[in-house]
């Protein structure tokens, strides 16, 4: 189905959305706003919402007994198709609540597939979001095929007396192993993709769903990314080159946008995605300042960095959306949090020179300035170093070379141990090397 009769498949549906608070939750905002927000974007229309808070789950319907009821009373005065909850169901609850609502009911991951689906444009983001959603779809077959009784095989006929549902589990668990082998080729060209980049220091956008990532690099870099007023418009990764002032050429690479309680299993298939972030050599992390749960997006987001392993990479924080505040109490109250946080607004582009100085700073601390000592006719050293680095001097003795360097920490580990002896450059023992060459007649280059 192509994407815009689906999407006029699904425009006619009307929805009522279910949330139910647990004790342990402690989100700022305990509305239905954001998922409100995610069933537009999936193209249905919200006619009713209704929230409920609880200690812990009912194990039959997740939400009380007197709540199920007046759900099914909304359902039926607002001619309802579906019922949207902001929590994750179990199938034999979802089968529960259909029976009581007789209409069907999806959870928050499902919906959240049902969009990732809906906008993946490249094959590999397709590839992700279907191996995601077989994912999600496999212990609910049951549910799927209760109508279906057991095949029926006479005599000549009996052999492993399969149920469809059984048949189905070995096709769908077939299709998660084809998509994940597809998924795991699509990584490893990921990898040396990136790894190929290594001639450029590298910068990675990442942030809250619809906190104006693409706008932007957009902004920085005049990529032309689609911006759209909607949750995950972009799923799939763009690299451009950022000319920063005073230092020269960046990749700078926009994400996937990441939300409250992502699917693991969307995280999962969207690994190769997350490469760029994962070899980044410094993340943007774009918050929306003037959403009211701001706080709890950046919790969020550093929650997701931990789970793909990159919580510790030095990362830049970036308060966009300031042209949207109501009052500066707000912008306030996150920076009283995050004091080292950059306030811009890349719609309007104040401040975004700022940020421009902020990330050369940045990347500057990830350079190291060393002294490297080999043989004259160890010219791969030396291209290394002018490849990856920034030469600044060197110094001849015979059939030795003094190479006066500026080198991203990364790569410091990379030189032989056997080839060259580094250690880290002192201005004023450089000073006194040069007066001694000097003295000696031995030649120094200044880079």
């Amino acid at each position: 189905m192509h994407e815009r009769e689906r999407a006029a498949s699904v425009a006619s549906e009307r929805a009522v959305l279910a949330r139910v608070i647990l004790a342990d939750q402690r989100h700022e905002d305990d509305s239905l706003e954001e998922l409100e927000r995610l069933a537009t974007t999936a193209g249905t229309t919200v006619v009713e919402g209704v929230t409920q808070r609880r200690t812990r789950p009912d194990t039959a319907t997740y939400m009380g007994r007197g709540k199920v009821r007046e759900v099914a009373w909304l359902v039926g005065m607002h001619e309802a198709d579906v019922v949207i909850f902001d929590n994750d169901l179990t199938p034999g609850q979802i089968r529960n609540l259909e029976k009581a609502f007789e209409v069907k009911v999806i959870d928050r991951t499902e919906l959240i597939l049902d969009i990732f689906a809906t906008h993946a444009r490249t094959y590999e983001a397709r590839l992700a979001v279907e191996l995601a959603q077989l994912e999600y779809s496999l212990p609910r077959l049951k549910r799927m095929w209760t109508h279906l009784s057991r095949i029926k095989l006479g005599v000549g006929m009996r052999g492993p007396g399969e149920k469809q549902l059984e048949v189905d589990r070995r096709l769908v668990e077939r299709r998660i192993h084809e998509l994940r082998g597809e998924l795991r080729g699509i990584e490893r060209r990921k990898e040396r993709q990136v790894a190929g980049r290594r001639g450029y220091m590298t910068v990675s956008v990442v942030g809250y769903t619809n906190a104006g990532k693409s706008t932007l690099m957009n902004r920085l870099t005049d990529a032309g990314v689609s911006v759209e007023d909607k949750l995950f418009a972009t799923l799939d990764t763009r690299t451009r080159r950022w000319q920063l002032p005073h230092w020269g050429p960046v990749l700078l690479s926009d994400t996937v946008g990441f939300i409250r309680d992502l699917p693991h299993r969307l995280i999962a298939s969207f690994k190769a995605t997350l490469e760029e972030a994962r070899q980044a050599d410094l993340l943007l992390h774009v918050a929306d300042t003037s959403s009211p749960v701001v706080l709890d997006q950046i919790s969020s987001v550093y929650s997701v960095l931990e789970e793909i392993g990159i919580r510790e990479k030095d990362t830049l924080l970036v308060l966009n959306k300031v042209d949207n505040l109501d009052s500066a109490q707000q912008l306030e109250g996150v920076l009283s949090r995050y004091p080292k946080a950059l306030p811009l607004s890349a719609r309007t582009g104040e401040a975004v020179d700022r940020l421009a100085i902020a990330v050369s700073d940045a990347l500057s601390r990830s350079f190291r300035d060393l002294d490297v000592e080999t043989g004259v006719d160890n010219g791969k050293l030396m291209a290394f170093l002018a490849r990856h680095g920034e030469v600044l001097s060197k110094r001849y003795n015979g059939t030795r070379v003094n190479i006066h360097c500026r080198l991203p920490d990364k790569y410091v580990g990379r030189i032989p141990k056997d080839e060259a002896v580094v250690t880290p450059y002192e201005v004023a023992a450089g000073q006194a090397r040069a007066e001694e060459a000097s003295e000696n007649g031995s030649m120094e280059e200044v880079a």
